[in-house]
């Protein structure tokens, strides 16, 4: 073997269009956007036009811009913004600056090369992510995003390596400085868009990933996984991933080979057999997945060792480790044509990388988890019938490439939990959408109910939903180990998130298609509207939904966790309840509180959310859709299908149905249309229409329907979906608190507070008084806690 195979190559192009490019002896400008620029210094003259790590085409259509020079400066100007440079000179704060023009620009919005202080702080920054959460136990510091408050933002590509024609990394010159300029104002979704433009879009995934994970670090045998699979499917708790963590390899090995960490090799005593293993967990709807360590190479005991060395050029009876070595194109190569693919050829469908030895790799500027993920990713897109897929850590910009982020071993506490909500949105600031946690935590805290199962509860509002944990036999995650009402609290969760793939399979097209990432903070979308940078827990998941998890604990008074949050412009409606919140033209903040069987989730008004009707373990498309309409406003919605798991979408193999819903006066009407490869759709495909959100008394023409007083919904049954059809409502009416007194009586039922208190506030609420008045004569009710009275608030005001 020689050089790097030739499934391991790939091309990109970086050179821009000339017409775009701005260049004197020493310096070069490309306007790749009107509010996207490039800047290069370099002492010989010299630039770079090789892709990197981060930016892998910059070929953009040429904008309109104005280039002028006035003796000694040179100002280059678009709509956006106007550059300053006093030309010939190093790029620095004195030499350079770049102001923020018209409807994008804010106060103090010039941006001074290399004015670090001035250009990003970290009030007006929004920040981007981190390369892991190994070990935090709440906060950790964040890189510098593209979404910033002052309408600019700022990233140096300098230090980045190159990529050749095969893809390889490569060191650039020392010295030359090689930056982009971001000058976006307030519009985050097209500052987002254009860096995936520049930098690679998010791969379409695998529709298997959007399910239940199962993760633990434990000594499975055969017998006890199949066993544990036996279990779940009893419990009627769908997965759609197996995840083998460390001990599916030889770990207990003799002292002079280390501690076993790296591992290629199946454990036989445990599984005798991996192929029929694979075969039987495929059997069950789950695909699989292999933990990786490879820091420690390829081991004298490894099945591989010798094909290892004959390829690599080492005398097996040397009875020496192959070195790990990823500066290596041969090692790479033999890497994974001996250590990987004959566990794929059995049935493996991913890698999980987990690499944890830092950023050296004996050749300068060479991190080896970009390496790793770089190649891991290409080398599984090998297969034109396998989407390619891996889970690893986060190796830099330019890594939403490379599919799901492993966010790394976290403590199991509240202060954990609380932080990923906000690391999660955040990150889409730098495009990087598809983080994977330890759901549960992974290691040390304690034992905490309520809080395995609020972790629980995001996590099915979230990205992937892998629960996970430590080696540590107290430390288990499965449902039924945890007493009611947390287990069947849990169960219906998990079912809930693959009722939900239909939903997160669209919403997974419009990240790869539209350039949108899949979870978003909330100024995104009310960037002017100060409130929304104030809800770092609370973020938009796809077009439809907002969720605010729960990450504090229950007040033990009301028996609800309260979380603070900003409720935007417009009507909302509450996805469990069908109950309605207004927001008012401005938006307006709030605390919604939940019991321990709930989380606070919203429909827009106009929303549609299509799900599968009965979710089992396979996440195919579904033989019977529900599809929830919320109340209040008109809307439309596109629900995407193809196979799933191959290559077919690019070559037209997909269906859409498109779905639309409106209102006039009592009346409503609801339409379907399938276009597209109709063969995708299962044969006698069922729907059900749930027009969430409305008072009783509504009616489907031509159509068995039933009102859900706990929802607040019309069920439709729909029977056979045929191509398109049209459905009218009518008697329809928004939901106006008709229960309002049962709501409070439910929610003073439950609270562990004083029988007094409890009375005094029951007759408030059925004095038959507005709200405001209402509202008041609680406030006056000394008995009364704080934690009821918020409870009760948010009833009255919503």
């Amino acid at each position: 073997m020689s050089g790097l195979a030739d499934e391991l190559k790939v091309r990109y192009d970086g050179t821009a269009d000339p017409g775009a490019v701005v260049q004197r002896e020493k310096y070069r400008f490309t306007v790749l956007t009107d509010e996207l620029l490039r800047l290069e210094y370099s002492e010989d003259g010299l630039f770079e036009d090789r892709p990197t790590q981060a930016v892998i085409n910059r070929r953009f259509p040429v904008p309109e811009y104005t280039v002028t020079e006035n003796g000694d400066t040179l100002e280059i100007a678009t709509k956006a913004f106007r550059l300053f440079y006093l030309k010939g000179e190093e790029f620095s704060s004195r030499s350079l600056y770049i102001d923020v023009l018209g409807a994008y620009s804010s106060y103090n919005s010039r941006w001074r090369y290399g004015d670090k202080a001035d250009s990003t702080p970290m009030e007006c920054n929004l920040r981007g992510t981190a390369r892991t959460l190994d070990f935090t136990d709440g906060e950790t510091e964040l890189s510098l995003g593209l979404a910033d408050r002052r309408g600019r933002a700022f990233f140096d590509d300098s230090a980045t390596m190159a990529l050749d024609e095969e893809g390889w990394p490569c060191p650039r010159r020392k010295g030359a400085q090689d930056s982009y300029y971001f000058a976006y104002g307030h519009d985050y979704y097209k500052a987002v868009h254009d860096f995936y433009l520049l930098s690679g879009p998010v791969p379409l995934l695998p529709r298997y990933a959007l399910g239940n994970w199962w993760s633990r670090y434990w000594k499975y045998t055969e017998e006890s996984y199949l066993e544990l699979l036996e279990r779940f499917d009893k419990e009627g708790i769908p997965f759609s991933v197996g995840v083998f963590d460390m001990d599916w390899h030889l770990v207990d090995v003799p002292a002079k080979y280390g501690k076993g960490w790296t591992g290629y090799t199946w454990n036989r005593e445990f599984f005798p057999d991996p192929e029929r293993l694979l075969r039987r967990v495929h059997e069950k709807g789950l695909h699989i997945t292999l933990n990786l360590h490879p820091a420690a190479g390829c081991m004298p005991y490894e099945e591989a060792y010798e094909a290892m060395c004959k390829v690599l050029g080492q005398d097996p009876a040397e009875d020496k480790p192959v070195a790990f070595d990823v500066t290596s194109k041969e090692f790479l190569s033999a890497y994974f044509k001996y250590l990987h693919h004959p566990h794929e050829d059995i049935g493996v469908d991913f890698w999980w990388v987990d690499w944890q030895q830092g950023t050296e790799s004996g050749k300068e500027g060479l991190d080896p988890l970009r390496v790793l993920n770089h190649f891991h990713y290409i080398d599984s897109c090998r297969r034109s019938d396998r989407r390619g897929l891996i889970l690893s850590r986060f190796g830099g910009l330019g890594d939403q490439r490379y599919s799901l982020g492993f966010s790394g071993d976290t403590a199991i506490t509240w202060e954990a939990l609380r932080f990923q909500p906000y690391f999660t949105a955040t990150a889409s600031n730098i495009g990087y959408t598809w983080w994977s946690h330890d759901i549960g935590g992974h290691m040390l805290g304690k034992r905490d109910n309520e809080l395995f199962t609020r972790w629980v509860q995001y996590g099915v509002f979230s990205p992937i939903n892998r629960i996970h944990s430590s080696a540590d036999p107290f430390l288990g995650k499965e449902p039924w180990i945890y007493p009611e009402p947390y287990h069947a609290v849990i169960n219906s969760f998990l079912r809930l998130r693959h009722a939900l793939v239909p939903y997160l399979y669209t919403m997974n097209w419009r990240v790869h298609e539209d350039l949108v990432p899949l979870t978003l903070p909330m100024y995104y979308d009310w960037p002017e509207l100060l409130s929304s940078y104030e809800c770092p827990g609370e973020y938009m998941l796809g077009s439809e939904l907002m969720a605010i998890p729960v990450t504090e604990p229950l007040d033990k008074e009301s028996m609800h966790g309260t979380m603070k949050a900003f409720l935007p412009p417009g009507l909302w409606v509450d996805f469990f309840t069908g109950v309605l919140y207004h927001g008012g033209s401005k938006g307006r903040d709030l605390k919604v509180s939940r019991t321990v069987d709930s989380m606070p989730v919203f429909a827009k008004a106009g929303g549609i959310v299509p799900m599968d009707r009965f979710p089992e373990n396979s996440v195919r498309n579904p033989e019977s859709l529900d599809i929830l309409l919320f109340a209040g406003a008109d809307g439309s919605f596109t629900l995407y299908e193809d196979s799933g798991d191959g290559y077919g979408y690019e070559k037209g193999e997909w269906v859409k149905t498109e779905i639309k819903l409106s209102f006039s006066g009592d009346k409503a009407e609801c339409s379907l249309r399938s276009y597209g490869d109709l063969s995708l759709i299962p044969e006698g495909r069922t729907c059900r229409l749930i027009l969430r959100g409305i008072s009783e008394g509504a009616e489907a023409e031509g159509y068995e329907s039933s009102y859900d007083s706990k929802t607040h919904s019309l069920c439709v049954e729909l029977g056979a979906l045929p191509e398109s059809l049209t459905v009218s409502f009518s008697g329809v009416v928004l939901y106006h608190d008709e229960d309002l007194r049962e709501l409070c009586f439910e929610a003073l039922l439950g609270m562990q507070i004083g029988n007094v208190a409890k009375h005094r506030a029951y007759e408030v609420i059925s004095s038959g008084n507005s709200k405001a008045e209402m509202l008041g004569s609680l406030l006056s009710i000394e008995e009364l806690p704080r934690g009821a009275l918020t409870v009760l608030s948010e009833l009255l005001t919503r």
